[in-house]
This record gives C-alpha cells, sequence and structure tokens, in this order.
C-alpha cells in the first residue's frame, strides 16, 4: 500500500520521499524504521517525532490504511 508523507520544519531539509510502499498492517513504528533506513539522518530524530495520520496526532503503535497521509514533525518549544 503507498502512504502519502508530509515533512515539517527542519524535517524538509532531509529530502524524503512523498510516498512510501509499505505492507498492509504496517504500524508508524514499522514504517519510521523503514523510512529512517533510507534517510539515515531521520534515525537522530525518531524518538522524539510527533506523528499525525490525517489530523490527528497518533502512537507508533497506530495501524496504518492504503491513502493515509503521514505528518512528521519535530517538537516544538516556545519562547
Amino acid at each position: 500500500m503507498i502512504i502519502e508523507l508530509q515533512y515539517f520544519s527542519q524535517l524538509r531539509d532531509l529530502k524524503g520521499p512523498a510516498s512510501i510502499k509499505v505492507p498492509v498492517g504496517t504500524t508508524v513504528a514499522q514504517l519510521l524504521d523503514q523510512l529512517s533506513a533510507d534517510i539515515p539522518e531521520l534515525k537522530g530524530w525518531n524518538s522524539h517525532l510527533l506523528v499525525a495520520v490525517g489530523y490527528e496526532y497518533v502512537g507508533r503503535n497506530q495501524v496504518l490504511r492504503e491513502g493515509d497521509q503521514l505528518s512528521l514533525m519535530p517538537p516544538v518549544q516556545g519562547g
């Protein structure tokens, strides 16, 4: 299945793919592992990322569905 990807803030600089093909039943954690293998710079961000599917924040155990749009966001700090 194909999952669309969006990158926010500094993550845009990593030049990750706009979509990724994963097997049916893939979780967010599994997708992030696969993506980190393709983009080694993402590994440093992985444990701190905020992840949303559509408009909802999700956990790493969320099972993805065909056509989902996954948004990857670094943590935000205010000042």
